[in-house]
Order: structure tokens, then C-alpha cells, then sequence
């Protein structure tokens, strides 16, 4: 039985993403459902930790008080409909950086496990794009693509890992880790 935790993505699976990035508390703004959907899991005796490239820290686009206040938002946001997410990780790298931590690799994941003390393998580790898949799957985290966010253009370019499973958005995943069936 995997540890019960679920590892999640920010942008594009909790949150509407933005080409542009998310560079204000302002601009953060909840996919419809993925709140409740958090909380659920947290019903149901499941630690969530999310698992974010922040390279616009290392890009100058914004400063660690302001992604402190985005993080604080969001931690409201699923407080208020009854969840909690135990923890944040996160990478202030850019793409160019020779960091360990910026997904694809599984540098975040390691820290993680080592930080939780918790055994990766078969974790479901949700996210909208390639690269957050593939750190799960290095992992040995269950991968699962959810279609909001980059998910689609993510599915449409295929080479997913092996085995990753595909929801239309995180509360369809949540569903499918609860084992809920829709009448």
C-alpha cells in the first residue's frame, strides 16, 4: 500500500496557469473544484504536498515575499472549503540553472520523501505537463495527467511514461484515487 500522500503541481492543476506566469497573489485564481478536491483527499487521511518550477524567482519576474504571499492565498483558499496542503516545494531555478530540483529531474521528489520520510512508490504525483510526470515517474510516484492547464497540448505531444493514468482535471483524479464511482 503507497504511502498515503498525493503530490500535486501549482500552475495549471490547482490553479489556472498563465504564459506569463503567476506573479501575483492577484493572479492566482482556482481551477473551479481543485480546492475541494484537496480537501477531500485531506477527509480521506491523504497528506498533499505540492511540487512547483518557480523559475520566474530566478527570472526576477518576482521576489520570494511575493511567492510567499501567492503560497499564503492559495493555503486560504483550501483552508476555507476545509483542506489543507501540508506542504510546498519548490524550485527557483531557471531552465538554463544545473539544479537538481527543477522538474524533469527528481531532485524535488528525493527532498520530498527525505523531508515527509515517506516511501515514493506508487504515490500518484499529478500534474499538466510533461516534465511533471516524468519526476514522478523517476520517482517510482504513480504518474496522473490532468487535461487543464497544459494537460491537453501535454497529451496531444505524447511520450507520457509508462503507465501514466489521464483525468479531465485534478477533482476526476481525486475521484479515481478515492475510488469513487459517478452514478
Amino acid at each position: 500500500m503507497p504511502t498515503k500522500l498525493v503530490i500535486l503541481d501549482r500552475d495549471g492543476v490547482i490553479n489556472f496557469d498563465s504564459a506569463q506566469f503567476i506573479k501575483s497573489p492577484a493572479e492566482w485564481k482556482p481551477i473551479p473544484g481543485s480546492l475541494e478536491a484537496i480537501a477531500r483527499l485531506n477527509q480521506n487521511g491523504f497528506r498533499v504536498v505540492v511540487a512547483t518550477n518557480q523559475s520566474g524567482i530566478g527570472r526576477g519576474l518576482f521576489d520570494m515575499d511575493t511567492l510567499n504571499s501567492i503560497h499564503e492565498k492559495m493555503h486560504k483558499a483550501v483552508f476555507a472549503v476545509g483542506g489543507r496542503i501540508d506542504a510546498i516545494f519548490y524550485c527557483p531555478h531557471t531552465a538554463d540553472s544545473d539544479c537538481d530540483c527543477r522538474k524533469p529531474k527528481p531532485g524535488m521528489f528525493k527532498r520530498i520523501a527525505q523531508t515527509l520520510n515517506a516511501d515514493l512508490n506508487g504515490v500518484p504525483a499529478i500534474g499538466d505537463s510533461l516534465r511533471d510526470l516524468q519526476a514522478g515517474a523517476k520517482s517510482g510516484c504513480l504518474p496522473m495527467l490532468v487535461r487543464t492547464g497544459k494537460g491537453e497540448k501535454t497529451k496531444t505531444e505524447g511520450g507520457l511514461p509508462d503507465g501514466t493514468l489521464e483525468f479531465a482535471d485534478l477533482a476526476a483524479a481525486v475521484d479515481h484515487i478515492l475510488g469513487i464511482r459517478k452514478k
